[in-house]
């Protein structure tokens, strides 16, 4: 490659830096942000406790509310637990049916989840919040089956603490949730090994 060709990509790296900077600066806004990870493929609860391990990582400290997978042992969540100063687990899934064979107890159990959440975010008002962020696993199922009343939910979580983050995850989510959330990401599943007939893998799928 010429001089005048490394001058060339050397100012157009420049320029392009230097337009990323001014968009930078016009960023001013620090807020707590309601996240929402869905869609079909797989991932959602996994990136959510990615952001956990970064929280951590910032010295913060994380809430965790598991809907509907209280009951599978994860090899994120024995990570997590490890820093039991940081991170609280709550695990509410144990009543939940994915084919709602008892609508009653489905709801129950819902209900109890959407208590153990509101709980959480509630000791994040005032001076010194007890969560810097708050994951509710698989929420979106529940609000789904109409376990909760989708209403509600979203006014609660639109009414956060301002500097608190709350994620949300699970498939099909509802219109109401996607257009009150400030970062939404839709895992897109193109491929998947149990179509092919590989059971869930240690180390990748929990």
């Amino acid at each position: 490659m010429a001089d005048q060709d490394f001058d060339r990509a050397n100012e157009k790296a420049r320029n392009k830096k230097a337009a990323r900077d001014k968009i930078l600066a016009t960023k001013t806004i620090e807020k707590g942000l309601l996240i929402v990870h869905t869609g079909k493929g797989k991932g959602k609860s996994t990136a959510a406790f990615g952001l956990a391990a970064r929280a951590v990582g910032n010295g913060m400290k994380v809430g965790v509310v598991q809907y509907v997978k209280g009951k599978w042992e994860t090899g994120e969540r024995v990570v997590l637990e490890a820093f039991p100063e940081q991170v609280t687990i709550r695990t509410m899934g144990e009543g939940f049916t994915w084919e709602t064979q008892d609508r009653e107890r489905d709801i129950r159990a819902a209900e109890a989840a959407w208590e153990a959440s509101k709980e959480m975010i509630e000791a994040c008002r005032g001076d010194e919040p007890a969560y810097d962020m708050v994951i509710l696993d698989e929420l979106n199922i529940v609000l789904r089956y109409d376990t909760l009343p989708l209403d509600e939910v979203v006014d609660y979580l639109q009414a956060r603490p301002v500097g608190l983050h709350v994620v949300v995850t699970g498939r099909n989510a509802k219109d109401e949730l996607i257009e009150a959330a400030d970062l939404v990401t839709e895992m897109t599943q193109i491929k998947h090994p149990f179509r092919s007939g590989v059971k869930a893998q240690r180390g990748v799928e929990f």
